[in-house]
């Protein structure tokens, strides 16, 4: 990972999450990303495709994330941002590309099956049950376990303290910047081997933004692999290792965050100047 892209953020704690997937004991990591044996860790490669029979959205788009690095994929209002993460996660036809997972082709894999290898992924809307109580959303998280997940809980709740402290009420009671706590964290009840964010800030306040920014920083610091759609492109850049433009499903700019910020022509056209 690199050590200067967001070394005054997050607290360092490496105890939240699993970078081997579901169940196993959690490895001791290193600050620095280690590449899967034939390419990144997580990849959807040359991917071309869209929703059902219909038109093309992405064309020959690629993102990709190592080990303990957050990628960022930004763009303008239509760029075909979510779907490019829906395209990794299954979500979408897929009619040329591939898409790999810990060097392991899973383009013909459901979302399901998906989730067993052990991706996470986080919707922008409808991510939690608004009527269980909060401790029910992260149970329900844990679906695919078959082992005590208690631990893995009590570490949601060192992560996001708030949610211990309303354990017993209805989700759909929380802020919006509570509830994307809820979604964050019982998709980290599945101790993923990547986690997925869609929009994960998307109408929240920037305090709340900041703190949730520090909490995924901490889950990268863990050795999980991060792949984060943002509508905050500036902020989000701030704390990527790496940076995808896409300009109606293209890749238009690729770089480091801090590249892709110091870039005359992303800052105009994408970061306001």
């Amino acid at each position: 990972m690199t050590n200067d892209a967001y070394s005054d953020r997050g607290n360092k704690d490496r105890s939240i999450a699993n970078a081997d997937g579901q169940g196993s004991a959690i490895p001791k990591s290193t600050d620095k990303a280690h590449a899967s044996p034939g390419g990144p860790f997580l990849i959807g490669d040359a991917m071309t495709g869209g929703y059902g029979t219909g038109p093309d959205i992405l064309h020959s788009c690629t993102i990709a994330v190592e080990r303990g690095q957050i990628a960022v994929i930004v763009g303008p209002n239509g760029a075909g941002k979510s779907t490019a993460m829906k395209a990794v996660f299954g979500m979408l036809n897929v009619r040329s590309g591939h898409v790999k997972l810990d060097g392991e082709d899973i383009t013909g894999l459901s979302p399901q099956a998906r989730v067993a290898k052990g991706m996470g992924f986080v919707p922008q809307t409808s991510n939690i049950f608004t009527t269980m109580t909060v401790e029910e959303n992260l149970e329900m998280g844990a679906f695919i376990r078959r082992d005590d997940f208690r631990g893995t809980m009590a570490q949601v709740y060192d992560l996001f303290p708030i949610l211990k402290d309303k354990r017993h009420q209805a989700a759909g009671e929380l802020s919006g910047g509570q509830r994307q706590q809820v979604a964050v964290g019982r998709a980290l009840m599945t101790q993923p081997k990547v986690l997925m964010l869609d929009e994960p800030t998307a109408g929240v306040s920037p305090i709340v933004m900041d703190e949730l920014f520090d909490r995924i920083i901490e889950v990268a610091r863990t050795g999980i692999p991060i792949l984060m759609v943002e509508q905050n492109a500036r902020q989000a850049l701030e704390i990527a290792d790496k940076g995808y433009v896409l300009v109606q499903g293209r890749n238009a700019y690729t770089g480091t965050g801090k590249e892709l910020l110091a870039d005359p022509e992303v800052r105009r056209s994408f970061l306001g100047g």
